[in-house]
């Protein structure tokens, strides 16, 4: 007796439990109706199915997470893939968790949704889901509930969806699309879906690579050995418009950022609006100087207060191109136990000058002053010594540009690698210079990047070095000494 179509489509979903390649040639009708011009998958989706597949069908693998990524330029097809995926995971596992979130609200609304909803519609499982704009959900009566994907919005301060995302015992697959600018809190909770025991988990994260900053970057950096990665040049996939792609490397140059970005699935040497490039930061990154290169300069003491409770305090120091963290401390409100540290650090280093950043600092230098300390407040919003700069923070980040250009050092530290490129430039109809506020920079999903500001601060104003009176007179507790003379 033949077996009913229904009983082949499922021992055929059965069958594809841990293949979604074989599950994405067998579930469409690939040359016929929607599909008539292809015949199957593109070739770098086949690559990232058989990842997904080899790593289910490894009992040593199989249910630890896999995290795949890819940056890519425009036109590969990664939305299809997404749909594919999304209809893979649903259709051959009961009870499976899908969520997927985008860059923007209307980016999941009105493109990743709808393309996902065209797979589960062609697909040979269409009628065992309801499809609708913001879900995909099985028919299966008492299941509606736990065997679905959800089309989630994110926002920072409304990570419920993700930290919430467990299914100990089947699968859950967490999409990403256009994840280049999804903010790192998001990805910070997402992570929390990754510690169930016994269960198959997919992340997978999206993406033009249009910053090169941020959590989705850092997937092919400093995450890279926990990420299976590929960069995926648009000319090299079928279905591009090669003769567009041509006409955009010949107006901007292969090497060019635009180039970079949609076309070659690289990120870019700068961002857009980023006021410091890659470039400069990297060369300066774990940057060796020789004792006479710096030994010169004053020494510059600078102190950074945590704004937030999940900000930390910094203490550095900057002597001519050499800079270093001396140390970080989590948000503390005791101002005297900050001052004590702070004036230890002094003496240690005999520091020329003390820049305690005025924004949350205001108490650690009047609690300086008990202890016989000169140090000077740096209000960020004050007025700029450079009038092509809109405030004194504007000054100090240029400064800081100059520095790192003309040969500064910086640790091996990637925290302040990241928050050195981080902040963007504000347009303005004067074409003054102007640093977007940390403000700005959370709500963005960044985090306050205190390391570099220990930076910036160091060069607020002048510093000369002491003489060995001057010194003298400071440890002391006298005050003749001006660090500006």
């Amino acid at each position: 007796m033949t077996a009913s179509l229904d009983e082949q489509i499922i021992d055929l979903a059965a069958d594809c439990a841990t293949d979604p390649l074989r599950w994405s040639e067998m579930a469409y009708d690939w040359g016929e109706g929607e599909l008539a011009e292809y015949d199957g998958p593109r070739e770098w989706q086949r690559e990232a199915f058989a990842q997904i597949r080899d790593h289910l069908q490894d009992p040593a693998t199989r249910f630890q997470p896999l995290m795949l990524a890819r940056a890519s330029g425009h036109g590969i097809g990664k939305s299809a893939f997404i749909g594919m995926v999304t209809n893979w995971a649903l259709s051959t596992c009961d009870d499976c968790k899908v969520v997927i979130t985008a860059n923007t609200d209307n980016q999941l609304r009105t493109k990743t949704s709808p393309e996902v909803g065209k797979w589960a519609r062609l697909s040979i499982t269409s009628g065992w889901f309801d499809i609708n704009a913001t879900s995909i959900a099985t028919k299966d009566p008492g299941h509606s509930k736990t065997w679905r994907a959800d089309f989630t919005p994110w926002s920072e301060h409304n990570t419920e969806a993700f930290a919430g995302l467990h299914n100990k015992g089947k699968r859950i697959v967490l999409i990403f699309d256009e994840a280049s600018a999804i903010a790192d809190k998001v990805w910070e909770v997402a992570e929390g879906a990754l510690t169930d025991e016994g269960t198959e988990i997919i992340w997978i994260a999206f993406g033009n690579p249009t910053r090169n900053t941020g959590r989705f970057r850092e997937c092919f950096r400093r995450f890279k050995h926990r990420w299976k990665c590929a960069q995926i040049d648009s000319r090299t996939v079928e279905g591009t418009n090669k003769e567009q792609i041509a006409k955009w490397v010949e107006d901007f140059g292969e090497d060019s950022d635009f180039v970079k970005v949609r076309v070659r699935g690289m990120f870019p040497s700068m961002s857009a609006r980023q006021f410091i490039s890659e470039a400069d930061v990297t060369g300066a990154y774990g940057r060796k100087l020789r004792p006479e290169q710096y030994s010169f300069a004053p020494k510059i003491l600078t102190c950074d207060p945590a704004w937030e409770g999940d900000d930390e305090l910094v203490i550095s120091l900057r002597q001519g191109l050499a800079f270093r963290i001396l140390c970080t401390l989590a948000k503390n409100d005791n101002d005297l136990i900050v001052a004590q540290r702070l004036a230890r650090y002094e003496d240690e280093e005999k520091a020329d000058a003390v820049f305690v950043d005025a924004g949350y600092g205001t108490g650690i230098v009047s609690a300086g002053q008990g202890l016989g300390r000169d140090w000077t407040l740096v209000w960020f919003a004050g007025e700029s010594a450079d009038p092509g700069c809109l405030n004194k923070r504007a000054e100090m980040w240029k400064q800081a540009r100059d520095w790192l250009k003309s040969g500064g050092a910086i640790p091996d530290d990637p925290m302040l690698r990241d928050e050195l490129q981080a902040p963007e430039t504000v347009p303005r109809v004067d074409g003054k210079i102007q640093i977007e506020s940390k403000k700005d920079m959370k709500a963005r999903g960044l985090p306050s990047p205190n390391r570099a500001d220990s930076l910036i601060i160091s060069f607020a104003f002048p510093v000369v070095k002491k003489s060995p009176l001057d010194a003298l007179r400071v440890s002391s507790g006298r005050k003749e000494y001006d660090p500006y003379a």
